[in-house]
């Protein structure tokens, strides 16, 4: 076998299986309609070995450099350990860029996407490039984000947003369905990048939850 084509199998191979170690079993089915959620399973790597910060691969490129952490809260108030947060966003120009290899949902989100799992603390943290607003709309810029719960199915919640963003009317802000708590950054400026804070607060405003 030709040594590309070997490599390819190899790079499918992995991919598959990851995915399917992710596959949840017999979890209890909340939140609602989720367009794509199960990109989440996309993982590379099983969710047992993420770690609570990721780098994506935009980082090292120029652009307005942005680090987001926060924590995320159990109904009851506590830290939550092991959830998983799945994101993905546009690039400067608001596109959702591709290389043209990608496989599944990846042909929809593009590559800047990642994956982390909060540690014993309930902390995460992800280290990006701010994203920009669609060129064919007046959709303020957005990161998405996509959570799973043990025992849980994954759903969306609220849009990490921007509350500098002009785009960001009181309209825009009226429409905000607080999934997750308040999904609007306040930005920092630290001269080398920018940094914002946003906790997320599990099951607020998702629909068929349960504590």
């Amino acid at each position: 076998m030709k040594p590309l084509l070997l490599l390819a199998l190899s790079i499918t191979i992995l991919f598959t299986s990851s995915c399917a170690q992710n596959k949840p079993g017999n979890d209890i089915r909340v939140g609602d309609r989720c367009e794509d959620c199960e990109a989440i399973y996309e993982s590379p790597v099983p969710f047992e070995q993420l770690p609570n910060m990721v780098w994506l691969s935009d980082w090292e490129q120029k652009g307005r450099k942005l680090a987001v952490n926060g924590t995320v809260f159990r109904p009851d108030g506590s830290r939550a350990a092991n959830v998983v947060i799945y994101i993905y966003h546009t690039d400067s120009t608001g596109v959702y860029p591709t290389k043209g290899d990608e496989k599944g949902i990846a042909k929809k989100h593009g590559y800047l996407r990642g994956w982390m799992k909060t540690n014993e603390l309930g902390e995460y943290k992800f280290f990006t490039l701010r994203p920009g607003s669609y060129p064919e709309g007046n959709n303020p810029a957005h990161i998405h984000a996509i959570i799973k719960e043990p025992g849980k199915t994954e759903y969306w919640i609220d849009d990490y947003l921007f509350d500098d963003d002009p785009l960001l009317g009181e309209k825009e802000r009226k429409k905000l369905q607080n999934r997750g708590g308040n999904g609007i950054l306040a930005i920092k400026d630290v001269g080398n990048m920018i940094k914002a804070e946003r906790n997320i607060y599990l099951g607020k405003n998702i629909p068929n939850y349960s504590n």
